[in-house]
């Protein structure tokens, strides 16, 4: 029988769908799942893009430019400066998705071997992308116990190699939550500008803050904006995520131009998914506070409840909708798993992301869950409730 690739061998399972099959399961025999394990919106999408697919006046669905409408990209250019972000309709790259931005970004700019440095926990499909190029992720820890902060730039130091060509942030972060302070941002700026790097920015969560520290772009940073990527995405921030379209920024012309290439071999973006993208920039400001004000609301809910919990902790998610939280559990897998294979509380149990998938060191992250706080308070609170009684009825509860 003809054997399958080695990349795909090691290409890793998603550690926030992997458990889905269990879920179905759980769902067949009547189970109510209460989801905090995937980053999918439960607020409306803006009435601007919806409209705009039901009011298509299209003759043919037809393939758009490689680079994206210009005129989508040319809107993007006002949203942008309103974060002090000034670039021009051709630095933008409309993509499928902010996933392609980053396969594309990865695609252009490492050769098999390199290395990308990025703190732990990390979205882990970026690890599923650097092996798709045949790149190589090389971690920096951070804990939990700090709060996830950067750290020291020592760290960083000791592990750039002659093969290290870029380093990759979330700002805000996810899995975390964690946003980074102008002094840490200042750090990898001279990590970058002095080993000549590729900084990879994925800030798709910038609408996101919850502190009244400043939003720091990589785009803000002094001298290196031909270093610069960054990575964008209407997924979150208009509850978009099925449209598949994101963006990739930079003003560095020789990647725009090797991206190119890749965008010209897929052929187009979603089409559709770029009318409702444009057509979501015209929603109001009123939208996007409704949204922030909603989440703010969820965050301090959830922290407050989950920090009671006898033996759980999470520190303060800053930005983002996510954080990640320490459970009194042998293993957070299992732990996962056995809420959708063995436990019920009056019907119902939760479904939540084991975190050591989101990181590489062996060991890491094993009594630790990422929560996505993406349900309304209500469904928050009994959400919790249950998963209380479930970490007081797991066999392999460790106080």
């Amino acid at each position: 029988m003809p054997q399958i690739s080695e990349r795909s061998h090691n290409m890793p399972e998603s550690p926030i769908r992997k458990l889905a099959p269990l879920a179905q399961q759980a769902r067949d025999r009547g189970i109510k799942i209460y989801h905090l394990n995937i980053g999918q919106p439960d607020l409306p999408t803006p009435k601007e893009a919806i409209e705009a697919i039901r009011h298509l006046d299209r003759r043919v669905l037809e393939y758009s430019p490689s680079q994206g409408f210009r005129s989508y990209r040319e809107k993007l250019v006002d949203f942008y400066a309103k974060y002090n972000i000034h670039v021009e309709a051709d630095d933008i790259i409309i993509t499928s998705g902010g996933s392609e931005a980053v396969l594309f970004a990865f695609m252009s700019t490492l050769n098999p071997g390199d290395e990308i440095l990025i703190t732990e926990p990390f979205y882990a499909n970026y690890l599923a992308f650097a092996i798709s190029c045949g790149a190589v992720i090389r971690t920096i820890s951070t804990t939990i116990d700090e709060g996830f902060c950067l750290p020291k730039v020592e760290k960083f130091e000791e592990m750039i190699s002659e093969r290290t060509r870029a380093i990759m942030i979330c700002n805000p972060n996810n899995p975390t939550g964690y946003l980074y302070t102008r002094r840490e941002m200042n750090q990898i700026r001279d990590l970058v500008k002095s080993h000549d790097l590729y900084l990879i920015s994925d800030e798709v969560y910038r609408d996101f803050i919850y502190t009244s520290s400043p939003y720091i772009s990589a785009f803000h940073l002094e001298g290196i904006s031909q270093n610069v990527i960054l990575i964008d995405s209407v997924s979150k921030r208009y509850s978009e995520c099925g449209l598949r379209v994101g963006a990739l920024v930079t003003k560095n012309e020789s990647v725009r131009r090797s991206v190119m290439k890749f965008c010209q071999a897929r052929l187009s973006p979603p089409l559709i998914g770029q009318l409702a993208g444009e057509a979501s920039l015209s929603a109001g400001d009123d939208y996007m506070q409704d949204v922030y004000e909603e989440y703010l609301q969820r965050r301090k809910f959830l922290i407050d409840r989950i920090n009671r919990i006898p033996g759980v902790y999470t520190p303060i998610p800053m930005g983002a909708f996510y954080t990640v939280a320490q459970l009194p559990v042998d293993d957070s897998e299992k732990f996962c798993a056995w809420c959708l294979t063995d436990f019920n509380y009056e019907g119902e149990t939760v479904m939540l992301a084991p975190a050591s998938g989101f990181y590489m060191t062996p060991g890491m992250g094993r009594d630790q869950v990422r929560i996505a706080y993406v349900l309304n308070c209500e469904d928050l609170a009994r959400a919790i409730h249950v998963l209380e009684r479930a970490l007081e009825a797991y066999p392999g509860r460790t106080i």
